[in-house]
């Protein structure tokens, strides 16, 4: 049986009864049906405010509920807490593998690059931004650092800038607030078959050979 000072010092209700739990309500089961916010049509008080800070125990569930959302809607490759209405640093990724971070923080960033990425808060709002393309993130649920984006392939790259991406929400930021001017201001174009100057990696004639 776990004592009232073991479930005080976890500092949540887990929701599974427990006799001496101190907090209220006790002994609900958490069936609370969460979805991603639409920001576009609906307030989301979370979205531009820098989440709390959670234990591992606490992250991790909420990571089970954040990649159920993801597996239901089928359209996305990573989402944070407060997407869904949630304070808590805590976000998942799954481009090539499931993974969660709880209390994140980007502590390397290598090379810069532009891309362009969408977002499941602002739905058919996508934009370039600036990112890196390698990063290394500490987070509280793995023993070392993780590293983001090394190799040369596109699936790296996608992987460490939805990191970069989950992260910034956890930080209050969104891809609206990092918008890269992609205009094209200069005196000689490149050519049709060469890298386009916004930096998305595509050829010129297949980017923004139009703009």
């Amino acid at each position: 049986m776990l004592s009232r000072e073991f479930l005080t010092e976890r500092g949540y209700c887990c929701g599974h009864g427990c006799l001496m739990c101190p907090y209220e309500p006790k002994h609900i089961k958490d069936n609370t049906i969460l979805k991603v916010i639409n920001c576009f049509k609906e307030d989301n008080p979370l979205i531009q405010k820098t989440l709390r800070r959670v234990t591992v125990e606490e992250g991790e569930t909420i990571a089970t509920k954040l990649f159920q959302i993801l597996n239901e809607r089928g359209d996305g490759i990573g989402l944070a807490a407060n997407q869904v209405g949630i304070d808590a640093s805590v976000a998942v990724v799954n481009v090539k593998e499931p993974i969660v971070l709880i209390n994140p923080k980007i502590v390397r960033r290598e090379e810069e690059t532009r891309y362009y990425e969408g977002c499941l808060s602002y739905p058919k709002k996508g934009c370039h931004t600036k990112r890196y393309k390698i990063v290394e993130v500490e987070v509280d649920n793995y023993a070392s650092n993780l590293t983001f984006g090394a190799g040369d392939t596109e699936a790296n790259l996608l992987e460490s800038v939805c990191v970069q991406h989950e992260i910034d929400h956890l930080n209050g930021m969104r891809i609206l607030d990092r918008v890269v001017d992609t205009t094209y201001r200069a005196e000689i174009k490149p050519g049709r078959n060469e890298p386009c100057h916004c930096g998305s990696g595509k050829k010129f004639k297949k980017c923004c050979i139009n703009k």
